[in-house]
């Protein structure tokens, strides 16, 4: 068990420090809207449903997807920050913004499942 929770604890340690540098990047940048937020959920996206799919092909062990999964997954992909932005935008009176933040983030990270299953497929 303990190794376990080392490779979840390693994993989600870089999963969220690339989600920190993909929101401070896009704040650099003078970002209007959440770009770094919505970038680590679709990226989360594909990666997640790529890891899916080569582990139902029993390309990773068990600890392996531990480490990419629910770790590194769980540190990049970020509903938190998401619902948060999106509150935010609501409460300043940027409905459009909010909206917008909700629609993307959802259907872009659905897309990005599918796209990553589609790899994990035509790689296995």
């Amino acid at each position: 068990m303990a190794i376990e929770l080392l490779f979840v604890g390693l994993g989600g340690f870089f999963g969220s420090i690339c989600r920190f540098l993909l929101t401070r990047i896009s704040l650099h940048y003078g970002a209007v809207f959440y770009w770094g937020t919505l970038l680590s959920n679709v990226i989360a996206g594909v990666l997640v449903g790529l890891v899916f799919t080569l582990e139902g092909a029993k390309h990773f062990s068990p600890r392996t997807v531990l480490l990419l999964r629910t770790g590194f997954l769980g540190g990049l992909s970020t509903f938190s920050a998401f619902s948060l932005e999106t509150v935010r935008y609501a409460q300043a009176g940027s409905y459009g913004w909010a909206g917008l933040n909700i629609a993307l983030n959802l259907f872009l990270s659905l897309a990005g499942v599918l796209l990553g299953q589609a790899i994990g497929k035509a790689i296995s």
